[in-house]
């Protein structure tokens, strides 16, 4: 299948409701309900039913149970593709996994891989051992979630004949305010050196815990500029990625060629 020419993305900034499933996803729903036009990916942050809560035995569920069930319907409604991630429990372990569900109903995950033990999250949650890619209209996209931003071995992009491996790396977060400065420096810098659109969508408002986020979920082209900023206020925003751009930069700027090779996992 070949690449569509732009994918229509949005970025949902928002509060969360501390623990309360039913809360966020009434909330995110009429917020998603309010989006106009066509849209191809609506992005989550990080743990969008919960809030980035450790009390995984208290919170998680199975697969295809409420909160999977809950994307597969809106996917469905909208026609748009849906992640985020949310508490899973599987074979006696817990996992912090993002959903990727497609409008037809199936869906593909990857499970957080750098867990924040700054938090205890490596106490509470098994990591990820596998890095998908998933497609999208021909788009090749990497999923990351919060604190893998700090670690770019892992948002390697790889090229082999020349062909990359993803043309778009996006970043769900529960990223606090107290180092923002570290999220809006490493989120170009993603761009800049895999040579691809770099996307963050990072939550606002203050947990159960007392921790204040202040959103900043935006948008970065090849190049580390940023085309598209939330700033700090609660919101959806949509914004249109171009193929050609993509292509004509590398082209005419293909450091790739002098990338050191090596393979992970």
């Amino acid at each position: 299948m070949g690449r569509s020419p732009e994918i229509r993305i949005a970025l949902v900034q928002t509060d969360l409701h501390w623990q309360d499933k039913t809360a966020n996803l009434a909330m995110l729903e009429e917020k998603i309900w309010g989006l106009k036009g066509k849209t191809d990916l609506i992005i989550l942050p990080e743990m969008f039913p919960t809030g980035f809560s450790m009390e995984a035995a208290k919170l998680s569920e199975p697969m295809n149970l409420t909160v999977c069930k809950w994307m597969k319907q809106l996917a469905a409604q909208t026609k748009a593709t849906i992640t985020g991630s949310t508490i899973i429990s599987e074979g006696g372990k817990f996992f912090n996994r993002l959903l990727w569900v497609n409008p037809d109903g199936y869906t593909e995950h990857y499970d957080k891989r750098h867990l924040f033990r700054m938090a205890n999250e490596d106490k509470h949650f098994s990591a990820g051992q596998k890095l998908p890619i998933f497609n999208l209209k021909g788009w090749e996209i990497c999923p990351q979630i919060c604190y893998d931003l700090r670690f770019p071995v892992w948002s390697r992009n790889g090229w082999e004949d020349g062909v990359a491996g993803y043309d778009l790396i996006f970043y769900i977060a529960s990223w606090p305010a107290v180092r923002v400065s570290a999220w809006d420096a490493l989120l170009p810098a993603r761009a800049i050196e895999n040579l691809s659109y770099s996307i963050g969508v990072n939550r606002i408002g203050t947990d159960g815990n007392g921790i204040s986020y202040v959103g900043h979920s935006a948008a970065y082209d090849f190049r580390g500029e940023k085309i598209l900023d939330l700033g700090e206020k609660d919101g959806i925003q949509v914004i249109s990625l171009s193929a050609l751009k993509l292509e004509e930069f590398r082209t005419k700027f293909p450091a790739w060629r002098d990338a050191d090779q090596f393979r992970i996992l």
